[in-house]
């Protein structure tokens, strides 16, 4: 069973950066696919980036240029670099895993980001 640790939330000021992680355990990770939801309050759960197993990534069009999606397969991690944070960035964040099939999430860190 995969299991997903997030970390990283926080409160920050519009145009500050904050960097999620996301470590993850019960799974070969080099083969995972690996992404970034979030999930503001009465909205929708959204995709916010993915990346494969190749390396190769997928960014919603509300952040690209400003969030990157990087992956270390030696530490089992997922990272979301978010920069030039706006207020309607404000959600839960949550960690997802795809891995033959199967999907896993994590339990969600809070991101709110005042003007």
């Amino acid at each position: 069973q995969v299991q997903l640790v997030e970390s990283g939330g926080g409160l920050v000021q519009a145009g500050g950066s904050l960097k999620l992680s996301c470590a993850a355990s019960g799974t070969i990770f080099s083969l995972t696919t690996m992404g970034w939801y979030r999930q503001a309050p009465g909205k929708q759960r959204e995709l916010v980036a993915n990346i494969l197993s190749s390396g190769n990534t997928v960014y919603t069009g509300s952040v690209k240029g400003r969030f990157i999606i990087s992956r270390d397969n030696a530490r089992n991690t997922v990272y979301l670099q978010m920069n030039s944070l706006k207020p309607e960035d404000t959600a839960v964040y949550y960690c997802k895993a795809v891995v033959m099939g199967s999907i896993s999430w994590g339990q969600g860190t809070q991101v709110t980001v005042s003007s």
